[in-house]
């Protein structure tokens, strides 16, 4: 708080970028957490709310006849433009905003006072619900020819590794710490994926530090015991994500790559995938397409292609592909790498397990996949999404890229998935939000060191929770592509120009229509369902009506009290002889409120409110988690229609269905 120069300022016009309507005028309140935006109303006051951890950047700008512009641009790619009545408040909220969102130690992030109210059992059960012990053990190992190593117990080989590393059974400590000493970083190679059903793997590791001539006895030895691990194969992979030119630029400074002379029995492939610094700039480029504002179709696809973002996504979609057809075709095991193993072979060994195992397709084992490829083998999500202070040229979107091919494979295979694009999209802002604990620091030796499982809370636990929202309509778990290997088709035709405007664009009102297809087909989904059971209750009541009858020669006045009982109107006191007649009585059937009796009993009510998202700081100003309401579409019951805003009803107006 004490960086707080100007916690409220009053009379701050929002503006939106894409509309033309008048600016929202309201008050903007500055915490320690949040900046706040509040409309001036007298019904409802909408909020705007953005963490301080989620702007990437403040631009003031020059002064003009009605105030102060600052534009802030968030990491979720939102951008907010304010205009502030007074130069002397824009430059104080300028100044608070450049020091808030430039936390120099961790115990400023929003982790660290954030609480859901949870006692600590619940934050402790939280941090459990991912075990890769499991997820080892599912794979198939410990076995005949892996094995868990503890040489790097306390991090004495390599500090950004975990404690707990996959090695082949032959492979000794002694080959291990010597491997260790000749790969960039210490990072030697490790399992990352096992397929039971023909002994291939996924190995993972940094360059070597081989310049143009040097060569290590144990590092030859520890690939060789990778193949050995595989009795079905006669050779491995070994995968360089770099370009070729520049791992020979790495060689003229003591690294590089493999030399097959050295290495016996190994196949050296060089995938293309370019540098962070690359990846920087041409996401740069991609967001400067997305703020323009009324671009022409030539303007935009030009941008898009100038950009070379979708070429980049392909390369590692690419590479996936190569390795996931080695296992699951070839039988081969694979040895990937970059320069240091922790940004490039995190995207290809994710996508490449993806691809090959059904289990990360849903919505626990994408978790694990996350937790097992990215956390514990030390990303630098510090460096990589600015979380404290630091050198700008470290920060580069590698998780955002990844997540990108997961929803293009989404695309491709929309059965195959159990989670849906809102997943993907809520994963992305709390990588960068820091409001749980995950994704802090670049290793699990420092998340150790600051006990963040002690001090903070989990994301994990907190989606699991409210899984219901991510859940894909169209998966089907029992379908064969789903249970198989996915072999995406990556011919231009079937991939390129397939632009993510559900990430880069989801909060310009302006660019795309405020209900998802995903959307619509869980509301459809969840109303049908509602309906079966409504359905079978009146079913079965209608059995009983029809057995009654049958057995006749009841009491009169019993007859009566059950008709009352059920609400059934009719014009005598018989009961309805048909299903006709039932059907007819219906009419006239008395919708019960859901405090007078079971849920089923009631008409079925939809709103807006069905389908909005568990967090705030996500919904707050999206109109990506609007539900139904702006579908003016009839129920595939063809009992009722979804509202639309041409309705002239409120949008918030529950919607009767009849059976």
């Amino acid at each position: 708080m004490e960086h707080i120069r100007m916690p409220k300022v009053e009379n701050v016009r929002l503006l939106d970028r894409l509309s033309s309507r008048k600016a929202a005028l309201g008050t903007l309140y500055l915490t320690a957490t949040h900046v706040i935006f509040v409309e001036n109303g007298s019904e409802a006051r909408k909020e705007t709310w953005v963490l301080h951890s989620q702007i990437s950047s403040i631009e003031k700008q020059a002064t003009t006849a009605t105030g102060c512009p600052l534009l802030i641009r968030c990491k979720n790619f939102q951008v907010i433009q304010l205009v502030i009545p007074q130069e002397r408040d824009c430059h104080d909220v300028y100044i608070s905003l450049i020091r808030l969102t430039r936390p120099v130690k961790y115990e400023e992030l929003y982790c660290f006072s954030f609480n859901p109210k949870l006692d600590k059992e619940e934050r402790e059960q939280g941090w459990k619900l991912v075990d890769l012990n499991e997820e080892y053990n599912r794979m198939g190992i410990p076995n005949n020819y892996w094995q868990i190593s503890n040489v790097n117990r306390d991090y004495g080989v390599c500090d950004s590794y975990p404690t707990e590393v996959y090695v082949p059974k032959s492979a000794t400590a002694h080959i291990i710490v010597g491997s260790s000493k000749f790969r960039s970083r210490r990072r030697f190679p490790a399992l990352s994926y096992y397929c039971k059903d023909n002994n291939a793997s996924i190995c993972r590791s940094s360059q070597p530090l081989s310049g143009f001539s040097a060569r290590c006895l144990e590092d030859e030895q520890m690939l060789q015991a990778i193949r050995k691990a595989n009795p079905g194969s006669d050779f491995i992979y070994v995968v360089d994500t770099r370009p070729k030119l520049n791992a020979m630029a790495n060689r003229a400074a003591g690294k590089g790559y493999e030399n097959e002379d050295n290495y016996s029995n190994i196949k050296f492939q060089f995938i293309g995938i370019e540098n962070i610094h690359v990846m920087r700039n041409s996401l740069q480029k991609m967001l400067e397409v997305c703020e323009l504002k009324s671009p022409s179709m030539s303007d935009f696809l030009w941008g898009l292609e100038n950009s070379g973002w979708l070429k980049h996504i392909k390369a590692i979609m690419d590479a996936g592909i190569f390795i996931a057809k080695a296992v699951a075709e070839e039988g081969v095991s694979v040895l990937v790498h970059c320069s240091d193993g922790w940004d490039r072979t995190a995207q290809v060994c994710s996508v490449a397990s993806l691809l090959l195992d059904p289990y990360y397709r849903t919505m626990k084992g994408f978790m694990v996949l996350i937790e097992k490829d990215w956390v514990s083998f030390g990303h630098k999500f510090n460096h990589r999404y600015g979380n404290l202070d630091g050198d700008p040229k470290e920060i580069s979107p590698v998780i955002d890229q990844f997540l990108e091919c997961v929803w293009q494979l989404m695309e491709q295979f929309p059965c195959a998935f159990e989670f849906n694009e809102r997943f993907l999209i809520h994963l992305q802002h709390h990588i960068y939000s820091c409001q749980f604990g995950n994704f802090l620091c670049n290793s699990q030796k420092e998340r150790q060191e600051l006990k963040v499982q002690e001090r903070t809370y989990s994301l994990w636990a907190h989606l699991w929770k409210n899984r219901a929202d991510y859940l894909n309509p169209l998966y089907r778990p029992d379908h064969s592509k789903t249970q198989g290997t996915l072999r995406p088709q990556m011919a231009p035709c079937n991939f390129l120009y397939k632009f993510w405007s559900g990430m880069y664009n989801r909060f310009e009102k302006g660019l795309h229509p405020r209900q998802s297809v995903t959307d619509y087909l869980m509301a459809v989904k969840e109303e049908t369902q509602q309906l079966e059971e409504e359905l079978e209750v009146l079913g079965e009541r209608l059995a009983n009506l029809q057995k009654s009858q049958l057995n006749g020669n009841k009491v009169k006045s019993k007859q009566q009290d059950q008709n009352k009982h059920l609400g059934l109107s009719t014009s005598s006191n018989s009961l309805a002889n048909t299903p006709q007649e039932y059907s007819n009585d219906l009419k006239s059937f008395p919708s019960r409120s859901p405090s007078q009796g079971d849920e089923e009993d009631s008409a079925l009510i939809l709103t807006q409110d069905n389908l909005k998202s568990s967090d705030p700081d996500l919904s707050a100003n999206s109109d990506q988690e609007s539900g139904v309401e702006d579908l003016s579409c009839r129920s595939p019951s063809g009992g009722g229609c979804l509202p639309s805003e041409d309705s002239g009803k409120d949008s918030d107006e529950a919607v009767f269905l009849a059976v």
